[in-house]
C-alpha cells in the first residue's frame, strides 16, 4: 500500500493534512480550562451537524461499536424488547450486541441489497398494543451493501400506530456526509464515529441524544460503567472527561467540525451525492451492477459493487493492494467474494474519484474481466463536467 494514494475503503478514510495536524499536539493538562476551550466547541459544532438545536451530544474515546452499546446500555434493561432489520453485516452486528446484552430482538429479515422495511415496522408496531417494544433499531446506511434507508419512513412508522418506543439510528457511515435531521426525524439516539465523514483516525464515537433518551437513563438497568453518560455530563459540566480524554483527536474532531460548517452541510452532502454519481455511472459503464437493489436506496458514501458470477471479487480488492498500492473495501458477511466496495465519502475530490476509478478499471482488466479500460473514467468525467463541484469560496 502506498502512502501517497487515497484510500478508497468506506473508513477511515482520507485525512486532510490541517486535521492531521491539529490531532498532532502538544500535551496538555486535560483538567484545565484549556481543555475546555476544545471540548464546548466539539459539542456545540457536532449539535449542529446532526441538525438540531436541543440533542445532548456525547464524545467517547471509541468507535462506532462503542456508541451502539452506549446507546443500549444507558437507556435499556435486561429483557427489554427491541424491533431491527437485518439487512447487512452492520445492522446484524448491533442485533449481535443486542442479543448478547440480553435483550430480546425481534428481527424483520430482509434480503442484502434493501433498505429498512418501513412497512413492516408500522405492521409490527401498530400490533404492540401493549408498547412492549422499548427500542426500534435503525441503519441508515448499511456499510456491507451500500444501502441507504428512509429513516423518516421509520418514524412515521413510529408516529402513526402512536408507538412511545426510542429510535435509535446507527449514522456511522452517513453523518456528516449524507443529509441527517435528528430534530425532524424525532431521532432519540444517533451514533457515528471520527474516521468516516468527520475525516479523522478512529478513536471516537459521537453520540447525540433526545431528551426522551436521557430520561430513559434514569431507569435503564443495564450495566455501564466506561460508557456511562451520568459520569460523562458530570464532567462535562466541569470542562472535563470522567477519565482521561483523547484530547489530540478532540483537538482534530473541533477543526473538522469547523471545516463542515465552514463548507456548508447542504453542500457536504450535494458532494456527496455528486461524487457518488460519478462512480454510478461508472459501474454501468462497465456493465456491472450495485448490490443495492434500486435507485431510492442508493448510497453516497460507499457503492457495493457486484462482479459476475463465479468472479471472487476479493481479487480485485488484493490485486490493487498489492500491484497499484490502492485501497478498496472487500464484501463481507454475505456478499463476500460477490462484491467490492469503493468509499467515497468524507476528504473526497472528482480529480481523487477518478484515480480511484482508473486504478479499479485497469485492477478488472488485469484480472480478465470484460472491461473497457477508460469507460468508466469517461462515464464519470462527462458527469463531473456537467455538474461542477461548489468551491471553497463560494461554500464559505
Amino acid at each position: 500500500m502506498s502512502f501517497q494514494n487515497p484510500v478508497f475503503i468506506p473508513g477511515p478514510t482520507n485525512m486532510p493534512e490541517e486535521i492531521r495536524k491539529a490531532c498532532y499536539m502538544p500535551t496538555i493538562d486535560h483538567r484545565s480550562a484549556v481543555f475546555g476551550e476544545i471540548l464546548n466547541p466539539c459539542l456545540k459544532s457536532v449539535r449542529k451537524v446532526l441538525k438540531s438545536d436541543s440533542a445532548h451530544v456525547f464524545i467517547f474515546p471509541s468507535t462506532g461499536t462503542g456508541g451502539w452499546e452506549t446507546a443500549l446500555s444507558n437507556t435499556l434493561s435486561p429483557g427489554d424488547k427491541i424491533l431491527a432489520a437485518r439487512n447487512g453485516m452492520f445492522s446484524h452486528r448491533w442485533i449481535d450486541m443486542c442479543q448478547r446484552h440480553g435483550l430480546d430482538v425481534q428481527i424483520v429479515e430482509t434480503p442484502w441489497g434493501h433498505g429498512l422495511p418501513a412497512h413492516r415496522y408500522s405492521e409490527i408496531l401498530a400490533a404492540d398494543t401493549g408498547h412492549e417494544i422499548k427500542v426500534v433499531l435503525a441503519t441508515y446506511n448499511e456499510t456491507a451493501t451500500g444501502v441507504r434507508s428512509n429513516i423518516a419512513a421509520v418514524r412515521k412508522a413510529l408516529d402513526d400506530a402512536d408507538h412511545p418506543a426510542l429510535l435509535f439510528v446507527d449514522g456511522v457511515s452517513s453523518i456528516a456526509s449524507m443529509d441527517f435531521r435528528f430534530d425532524e426525524w424525532g431521532v432519540d439516539i444517533a451514533v457515528t464515529g471520527s474516521q468516516k465523514g468527520f475525516m479523522l483516525p478512529a478513536g471516537l464515537a459521537i453520540l447525540g441524544f433526545s431528551d426522551k433518551a436521557m430520561a430513559a437513563s434514569n431507569s435503564a438497568k443495564l450495566p455501564r460503567t466506561f460508557f456511562d453518560i451520568r459520569d460523562m455530563e458530570k464532567g462535562y459540566a466541569a470542562n472535563a472527561f470522567p477519565y482521561t480524554p483523547p484530547v489530540g483527536l478532540m483537538n482534530g474532531l473541533k477543526l473538522s467540525s469547523e471545516l463542515l460548517l465552514e463548507e456548508g452541510m447542504e453542500n457536504v452532502f450535494a458532494r456527496h451525492n455528486r461524487i457518488a454519481e460519478g462512480v454510478r455511472l461508472a459501474v454501468n459503464a462497465w456493465g456491472l451492477e450495485l448490490c443495492a437493489a434500486t435507485p431510492d436506496v442508493h448510497s453516497d458514501t460507499v457503492s457495493a459493487i457486484k462482479t459476475p458470477k463465479g468472479f471472487d471479487a476479493t481479487d480485485i480488492v488484493t490485486h490493487a493492494a498489492n500491484t497499484y498500492g490502492v485501497a478498496f473495501g472487500v464484501g463481507l458477511g454475505e456478499v463476500a467474494g460477490k462484491v467490492f466496495r469503493i468509499g467515497h465519502l468524507g476528504s473526497l475530490t472528482d480529480v481523487m474519484t477518478l484515480s480511484g476509478l482508473a486504478t479499479a478499471e485497469m485492477c478488472m482488466a488485469d484480472l480478465g474481466l470484460n472491461v473497457q479500460l477508460g469507460s468508466g473514467v469517461a462515464a464519470a468525467q462527462e458527469y463531473y463536467r456537467s455538474n461542477p463541484a461548489v468551491s471553497a469560496l463560494q461554500a464559505a
